[in-house]
Order: C-alpha cells, then sequence, then structure tokens
C-alpha cells in the first residue's frame, strides 16, 4: 500500500472513529433524556394513585362476582397510556375494573409489597408491546405497579440510530474524500522529491534542485536533499577537476620518459656519460611520477572512508618527523620548539601534513639554513629562512597543482600542500601561510580539539 494510500485511510479512519463516538454519545445523551422523561411520568402516577388510595373512597372495593378491584380515581392528562395495578405481597393483584392489561408481577414486586425491597424500575413485555413498569410499596401490604408503554420512545431512538448511521456513513465517505485531498496537499512535497530523486538517476544532472516551501519537517527534507546534491555536485567536480589536471600533470613527465626510453632504446644512442646521465633522469623522473602518484592518492581519499580519530600527543608525533626529515635532509638543520599538547586526529594524516610543511620548508631553505618547527597548544607552525612567498601567491599555495613562478624550476607536484590542506579541514582546522619578519616563509597548521 502507498504512503498516500495509508495517509487516506488513517485520516478516514481517524474521522470515521469520531463520528462514531459522537454519534454513540448523542444516542446515548438522547436515550437517557426520553427514558428518563418515562421514568419522571412514572413516579408521578405512583405519587398520585398513593395519594388517591390514601384518600376516603380510595383503597379496594369488592366486584359483583366477590372480588375485590382497586379503585383509583383518573389519572390526570397523560393518563390514558398509563396503567396501575396493586400487588399484596401474596402475588395477589388488584386491578381497576375491566382493566385489559395484567402487569407482570414477580418474587421482587411481592418483596416491595411487604416492605423488604425498595421501589425499582424495570423493562418488559405485555402482550407483545415493551414497557416501563415502576413498582412502589403503598402501605398495609400492598405495592403499586405504574406502566407506560415504550412504544413512541423505541420509535424515536430508533428513528434516531437510522439518522446517526445515516450521517457516520455520510461522514465516513467525506472523511475518505478529505483523507484523499489531504494526502495529496501533504505528500507533494515528497512527491517533488521523488520526481528530483528519479529526474538525478535518469540524467545524472546534480545542478537539479528540489524547490522549498515553508519550514515545516517536508520543507526541511527538502533542503537537506538539496543540500546533499549540491555536496554531491561539489564532490564530482572536485573529482572531475582532479582527474583533469592529474591528466595534464603528468602528460609532461609521461613524454619526458617516452623520449628518454626512445633514445637508450636507439642502437645509435648516447654513450658514456650522456647515456648515464639519461639513466639518472630516467630515474629522478619516475621517483616524480611515484611522488605524483602517492599525492594523488592521498587526494582521492579525501571523500573516502577515513579511520576513526584517536586522541595523541601533537608533540611527539611532530617530534617523530622531524627527526625523520632531518636523517633525509643533512644539509638543513631543523630545530624544534614542542610543548606538551594533545589532540583528536587521525595519526597517519597528521604526520603526512606535518611532513609535508617540513618538505616544502626544506625545498626552499638553502644549504646550511634553518628550518624551525613549533608546538604550541594545538597549533604546529614551521617557518624556513628562504627567498619567502610573493603576497599574490599567499592564498594560491594550497590549490591543488599550484605552482608559483619560483617553484617551476624546482621539482614537486604541486600537490603537498594541497594535502595539508585537505588534512586539516577533516579535522576541523585550518593551515594559512604568511611571510614574517625577516625573510623566509612561516606555515600555520591550526587544528581543532587540543
Amino acid at each position: 500500500m502507498s504512503l498516500r494510500a495509508r495517509l487516506t485511510l488513517a485520516v478516514a479512519v481517524a474521522v470515521a472513529a469520531a463520528i462514531a463516538i459522537a454519534c454513540a454519545v448523542v444516542y446515548v445523551i438522547v436515550r437517557g433524556d426520553l427514558r428518563g422523561q418515562v421514568d419522571d411520568t412514572l413516579r408521578n402516577r405512583a405519587a398520585a394513585a398513593q395519594r388517591a388510595f390514601d384518600r376516603p373512597g380510595g383503597g379496594l372495593i369488592e366486584g359483583p362476582g366477590g372480588g375485590f378491584f382497586a379503585r383509583l380515581p383518573t389519572l390526570g392528562q397523560g393518563g390514558g397510556d398509563t396503567l396501575v395495578q396493586l400487588v399484596q405481597s401474596n402475588g395477589t393483584v388488584y386491578r381497576a375494573p375491566f382493566s385489559p392489561i395484567s402487569i407482570p408481577v414477580d418474587s421482587r414486586t411481592r418483596l416491595v409489597a411487604g416492605g423488604a425491597r425498595d421501589a425499582y424500575l424495570a423493562d418488559a413485555t405485555v402482550d407483545g408491546v415493551h414497557v416501563r413498569v415502576l413498582t412502589a410499596p403503598l402501605g398495609q401490604g400492598l405495592a403499586v405497579q405504574v406502566l407506560r408503554p415504550l412504544q413512541e420512545v423505541d420509535h424515536t431512538l430508533n428513528r434516531l440510530a437510522l439518522l446517526m448511521t445515516l450521517v457516520a456513513v455520510g461522514g465516513i465517505g467525506l472523511a475518505v474524500a478529505a483523507g484523499a485531498v489531504v494526502s495529496r496537499a501533504a505528500l507533494a512535497p515528497v512527491r517533488r522529491l521523488g520526481n528530483a530523486t528519479e529526474e538525478v538517476a535518469r540524467t545524472h544532472d546534480l545542478s537539479l534542485r528540489v524547490e522549498v516551501e515553508g519550514a515545516d519537517e517536508l520543507g526541511r527534507l527538502a533542503v537537506s536533499f538539496n543540500e546533499m546534491l549540491e555536496e554531491l555536485e561539489h564532490s564530482v567536480g572536485a573529482q572531475r577537476q582532479l582527474v583533469a589536471d592529474a591528466s595534464h600533470e603528468l602528460r609532461t613527465p609521461l613524454t619526458s620518459l617516452r623520449t628518454n626510453i626512445e633514445v637508450l632504446a636507439r642502437g645509435e644512442g648516447p654513450k658514456g656519460e650522456r647515456r648515464e646521465q639519461l639513466m639518472r633522469d630516467l630515474t629522478e623522473q619516475l621517483g616524480e611520477m611515484s611522488a605524483l602518484v602517492n599525492d594523488l592518492v592521498e587526494l582521492a581519499r579525501e571523500n573516502g572512508q577515513q579511520p576513526d580519530p584517536e586522541e595523541l600527543r601533537l608533540d611527539l608525533l611532530v617530534a617523530d618527523v622531524v627527526a625523520r626529515a632531518q636523517r633525509r635532509a643533512p644539509q638543513v638543520r631543523i630545530e624544534p620548539d614542542l610543548e606538551e599538547a594533545s589532540v583528536v586526529g587521525v595519526p597517519n594524516a597528521l604526520e603526512r601534513a606535518v611532513g609535508n610543511l617540513l618538505d616544502n620548508a626544506i625545498k626552499w631553505s638553502p644549504p646550511g639554513g634553518a628550518v624551525e618547527v613549533a608546538v604550541h597548544g594545538g597549533e604546529v607552525t614551521v617557518r624556513d629562512h628562504g627567498r619567502g612567498i610573493d603576497e599574490a601567491d599567499l592564498l594560491l599555495v594550497f590549490d591543488r597543482f599550484y605552482r608559483a613562478p619560483a617553484a617551476r624550476g624546482m621539482p614537486g607536484s604541486g600537490l603537498g600542500l594541497a594535502i595539508v590542506k585537505q588534512v586539516a579541514e577533516q579535522h576541523g582546522g585550518s593551515v594559512t601561510a604568511e611571510s614574517p619578519e625577516g625573510g623566509g616563509a612561516l606555515l600555520r597548521l591550526s587544528l581543532n580539539g587540543s
């Protein structure tokens, strides 16, 4: 069953239940009121019979055949449909002369006549007629029974029940129609969302957006869907840009490798020192290619599954990276200033980021120069004393494949600092480049969770 059908059914059931309960309550109230009026009438008739019995000339009279009859005067307006009879505690019944109907007598009636039970009301069937009977004590070992037919009440209640049934059926029909309208209107945003999803799946067009109407739950769902599409569009765009940039960057070293290999493959190729130089160039180019591929793989992990972060000592991690960098570049003096600091992060990623910062500083440092590395709180700073970064390049050095004009003749892929930026953002931090006083460049990696 579709969501729309379920919502329509739920609305219809809820409205139908409300109508049914309302009809039942109305029926019970009207029934109680009508029967209450009958009961009040019976009590009044019983009281009138009591007063008539107590007056001179009331009570019992002997009939022509030696039997006794109840001698009660007319009960007044409305008494024509009310019958009265007297009952002795032994079960003897005294009716008015020529009374055509005898009210049923049972053990309860005799108990009332004997004073062992209070008055009570009960329904009964007399000659096929539904009646209401009041039995009340009269004194002198007698009870008075007053009867009134319930035909008018039952007829009214039957008509009311039929009317309530028609109202309930009509209400349920209206509820189904209203539920269909409500479900259609309520699910319109969901329908638009579904259409948009199908369109994206069919065309792969991530620029599509869903129209947002209102600030309710469905409106927030549309906003979340649009945000998801925007992130996907950004991610796919970044991947396409990465592929395009990688293709461009790989073309030059691949062309150089192919040329050198073709030269070496010729039988009349260079000999001696020239051949050894070509071999060294090939080895260097292969090393650059490996570094470039490794950097590309690292950048391609941006949207992949990342290891769970953990609490670690940032100063100890930086100390290990500094030691490895010093062994690789003995021509540069690395001066650490590491304060104890704890952060939450991925150790391998942070090691790669700090290592790239150091490699960049070492590349720009003159032989015998110093690279200053400091850890304060959740921040790592690396400063070299090379030629520095031009003002126009300070905001560009962290872009993928960007290489400043001064760096285009030096080895490197232009991805090292882009990886640092990626790691910083994955840890909720940032990285910046500065031109400090005294020359050189200062790169600042700030991490959250310190």
